[in-house]
Parts: structure tokens; C-alpha cells; sequence
């Protein structure tokens, strides 16, 4: 699929993404085309995924019917509509761990079933769910299977879901959700069931979003360093997500926190010059921090990661090679050793005059 033109399903998965997933849209315009193909086809089935949770009247049953769609694209069978079949192809192209996909249909259960987060570690355990398992799938499709690059786009992913669930307070509220952690509610003196019933902006709401917004920063930092280790032509495209959703953090931020009223926006205009930004920092080095996942995504790093061996540079190798050759003079001048003899004999032959 990545090296192939766009097929009639993937153009159907283009156009589902161009209506509902703009921020999306705008970063994958600065992919490559063998990258931004099987990306389309995983973004769109995450949309198809999340809509038949999110509108279906019956949510049990929107998720097993996802759990039987998984099925039959890893058996190669896809259900007969164009993400389905796109999504099959993605998979089977790139090597996708059935634990990720799997991840994700998990924290749409955990929404079917409308499940609270007490603490701010059980909302971690649900980003990196709906959010860090589709990180680590677009880095396999990248082409990176090391530690390091999944555990930076699995905090990517919760930097990323951490900023929707700030900017979509209110939103989530008038339906009857509630992502933001109920300790934090609680400190902030807010009871959750008062909130839903009536949810309004106030000061001590306007705190418990900025610290979700503070962790969400956290998230950003951490992933940063992963995305120079990333091919040089993906860089521009994922650092462009990160400065996109970045901004919604920021712009809710200049606004107060106040995510009841007003839904938090980045213009197509800044959208564009932060697109313009990533591109200009793509290939500058970053700081490279050590591989230290959260506990919460460390299943996911387990399920796909492949360990690699470090590069051998040209000072290693003439250091390798001499050991080898002292090693190997050290056992044929062993008194048993067949050689030992000619060894001995070519040695006095080559040795310097006194």
C-alpha cells in the first residue's frame, strides 16, 4: 500500500477525513505519499471506529461489531466497505500487532460503558488506549520498531488526548461525559454529578484544566525527542500534529480554561504557519532522552517494539577486527595448536634486526 497511488478506498477514506478530521488533514499533507496512504486508512478507520460508539444507541453492540470487524482484517477477510478493506491492507503491509487495534476497540468499551477516571494515572491507562495505540501503529508505519520511537508517540498519543479532553469539557458534558480525573474534581471542590447536571465555567474548573493542560505539556516535552528519530521526510508532518494540538492547548489557555462556553480553535491561517515551522526545524537535532515509557503504554511498547542493535562505526570495527587477530595469533601459538610451529618460524623470520 505505501508505495502504491491511492486506490478508490483510500481516495473513500480521504474524503471521510477531510470532513470531520482537520487537524489530521492539515499534518498529513506534509507526509510522504508512502506514508500519508496507509496513515489515511488507520485515521479513518479510528473515525469509523469512534463514530459507532459515539452515535450508535446500542454501544455494547457497536463495540463487538468493531471487535468482528478487527477480526476479519487480520484473517485477510475485510468486511466488504473501503476503510475495512484499507485498513486490512494497512496492516497486513506494515505489521501491526493485533495488541493495538485491540488497545483502541478497549478504551471505545471503556466509553461504551461510561467509565470515569478517578485518578489522573486511570485517564493515562485511557489515552493510551484511544490515543497512544494509534501513535505506536503510525510509527510501525513509519518504519520505526525500537522502544525509544513508540514510547515518544504513546506520549504524543496522551498529549494529544489529554488536550481534546481540556478543549471538549463543556461538549462532553452536555452528553453526559466526564473525562477529567474525579480527584482533581474533588480538590477543586466540584462534584461531578452537580457538574453534569449543569455544566458551567468557574474558577475552580478553570484550575482543573489547566492541570490536565500542564500534564498534557509534560506529554509534549517527552515526545519531542522521538521525533527526530524518525525518517527525515516523516518529521515535518508529526511535528506539525504536535505544534497543531499544542496550539488548541495554548489558545484554551489565553482563553481563561474556559472550555463551557467556547470550543478552544487554531486557525487555517496559524495552522499553516505552524505547519511552515515544522517543516523548517525538520532534521535539527533534538535532545535524545533515554527510553522511559509510563507505566501506562508499556504494553503496547512490549507488543510492538523489535530491539535493535546499535550501529557499528569504522573506529569499532578496526578495533573489533585487531582483537580478533590477537586472539587468533594467541591460540595458534598454543604449544598444542598444529601451526604452532610455522608460527613460531614466520615470526623469527619478520622479526627486526637487534
Amino acid at each position: 500500500m505505501s508505495d502504491r497511488p491511492a486506490t478508490p478506498d483510500l481516495e473513500a477514506c480521504r474524503t471521510l477525513l477531510r470532513g470531520g478530521s482537520l487537524s489530521f488533514h492539515a499534518a498529513s499533507l506534509l507526509l510522504p505519499a508512502r506514508i500519508r496512504n496507509p496513515a489515511t486508512a488507520l485515521y479513518a478507520f479510528c473515525r469509523v471506529a469512534d463514530d459507532e460508539v459515539d452515535e450508535g444507541t446500542d454501544k455494547d453492540a457497536a463495540v463487538e461489531r468493531l471487535a468482528h470487524r478487527l477480526d476479519r482484517a487480520y484473517a485477510g477477510q475485510p468486511q466488504n466497505h473501503p476503510v475495512d478493506r484499507a485498513f486490512a491492507d494497512m496492516i497486513a503491509t506494515h505489521a501491526i500487532p493485533r495488541t493495538l487495534p485491540d488497545a483502541l476497540i478497549e478504551g471505545l468499551a471503556w466509553d461504551a460503558a461510561g467509565r470515569r477516571h478517578d485518578t489522573i494515572a486511570e485517564a493515562r491507562a485511557y489515552a493510551a488506549r484511544v490515543a497512544g495505540a494509534v501513535g505506536a501503529m503510525m510509527t510501525l508505519i513509519m518504519g520505526r520498531r525500537d522502544a525509544e520511537s513508540l514510547a515518544a508517540a504513546c506520549d504524543l498519543g496522551i498529549a494529544m488526548q489529554f488536550t481534546n479532553i481540556a478543549r471538549d469539557v463543556g461538549e462532553d458534558a452536555r452528553q453526559g461525559r466526564l473525562y477529567l480525573p474525579l480527584d482533581w474534581l474533588g480538590e477543586a471542590g466540584i462534584d461531578p454529578e452537580d457538574f453534569l447536571g449543569d455544566p458551567r465555567f468557574s474558577p475552580a474548573l478553570a484550575r482543573v484544566v489547566a492541570r490536565l493542560l500542564d500534564e498534557a505539556e509534560r506529554f509534549y516535552e517527552r515526545a519531542g525527542s522521538g521525533i527526530s528519530r524518525l525518517p527525515l521526510d516523516c518529521q515535518p508532518g508529526i511535528q506539525a500534529a504536535r505544534m497543531i494540538y499544542r496550539a488548541i492547548g495554548r489558545t484554551l489557555a489565553r482563553d481563561g480554561y474556559d472550555s463551557i462556553t467556547a470550543r478552544a480553535r487554531v486557525s487555517g491561517r496559524r495552522k499553516l504557519g505552524l505547519a511552515a515551522l515544522a517543516l523548517a526545524r525538520t532534521g535539527l537535532p533534538a535532545l535524545r532522552l533515554p527510553p522511559l515509557p509510563c507505566a501506562e503504554t508499556r504494553f503496547l511498547i512490549d507488543a510492538a517494539a523489535v530491539p535493535v542493535r546499535e550501529p557499528i562505526g569504522p573506529g569499532a570495527r578496526v578495533i573489533m577486527l585487531i582483537d580478533r587477530l590477537e586472539r587468533t595469533d594467541r591460540i595458534i601459538r598454543r604449544p598444542e595448536h598444529p601451526l604452532s610451529n610455522l608460527a613460531s618460524r614466520l615470526s623469527g623470520d619478520f622479526a627486526c634486526p637487534p
